[in-house]
């Protein structure tokens, strides 16, 4: 009796090791921080994140400008942005330009108009909590001297579960006097995937609890979430969080509930004329994106906020 007593014991003991070994379900991430890998692979920087592809960083010859795509879920592993459509062929993803630059176009289609060409996009560090990648782009179009050179340091982790996160800083150096028109197409802005956005129930709201095109367009607000649920995975989404150290911060928010937000300070520039910059002038942004499963409150964006406005 007290040898059968003494393997039925260890018979529990094994199947509660087992059970404690069995792979998370579907979707399901371990609280520890996993690795992020970057490579460089032509004119791209390929992330994954765990066993997870990430995103691209994509510089190709033939683009405007580099921009990320796709930028995947953590939870369906489907992109949360969108590789540009028929209507606004010049909204690729998430990226960041500029139109009106000294009589150039750094954002719509036509590369004659001009460019933001990658000139030096290397990775720093990869394998470990964090992949880091850095850029440097010169503002260029045919016939014109560049205004504008601009070096990007790109960081990519998975900080929480459920949670992927790219910090996006640059600097922008003024390579003559420069004169920005107002204009809506400026610096930092996501294109939704189209069945996120508002217009197909998605939700979109920033930090003042503004929510949907109408209360938010124009509004100044320190980070934005657009957000959507899948009928497979549930809800997923990004936010665009500006940190306080930015020139011209808080921007006003140029938003769509057909699927995009931008924090666009040039179309509502502090006294409504032109944003002028002289020869030589440095502008330093810094830009956070959380890519996250579930809504705003359940992803915590307003407390993600108040961590990185303190960094």
């Amino acid at each position: 009796m007290k040898q059968l007593r003494t393997l039925s014991f260890a018979i529990a003991i094994l199947v509660a090791f087992s059970a404690s070994a069995q792979p998370p379900v579907q979707g399901a991430r371990p609280a520890e921080r996993q690795t992020v890998n970057a490579v460089k692979i032509g004119n791209r920087i390929d992330v994954t994140i765990g066993n997870l592809f990430f995103t691209s960083y994509r510089f190709e010859d033939d683009e405007k400008y580099p921009f990320f795509f796709p930028v995947n879920s953590p939870v369906s592993g489907a992109s949360v942005t969108s590789m540009r459509n028929g209507i606004y062929p010049h909204h690729s993803s998430l990226f960041f330009g500029c139109d009106r630059v000294n009589g150039g176009n750094y954002w719509q289609e036509g590369l004659e108009r001009g460019r933001i060409i990658s000139i030096g996009a290397r990775v720093l560090e990869t394998g470990g909590d964090r992949a880091v990648i850095e850029d440097e782009c010169i503002w260029k179009r045919p016939d014109a001297e560049s205004p504008i050179k601009d070096k990007r340091l790109i960081t990519i982790t998975a900080p929480a579960p459920g949670i992927f996160q790219i910090d996006f800083d640059i600097e922008m150096e003024m390579l003559m006097d420069v004169v920005i028109p107002v204009t809506n197409h400026s610096l930092f802005s996501v294109r939704m995937a189209e069945d996120l956005s508002v217009k197909q129930g998605g939700v979109m709201v920033n930090s003042e609890g503004q929510s949907g095109e109408k209360a938010t367009f124009g509004q100044r607000a320190a980070w934005m979430d657009f957000y959507g649920n899948r009928q497979a995975t549930g809800f997923e989404g990004i936010a665009i969080m500006q940190h306080p150290t930015n020139k011209w911060f808080p921007s006003p928010w140029f938003t769509r509930d057909y699927g995009f937000m931008s924090p666009t300070p040039m179309y509502w520039p502090e006294d409504s004329k032109a944003t002028s910059m002289s020869k030589g002038e440095k502008v330093k942004l810094r830009y956070r994106v959380i890519v996250h499963g579930g809504t705003a409150d359940e992803a915590g964006i307003s407390k993600l906020y108040e961590k990185y406005k303190a960094e």
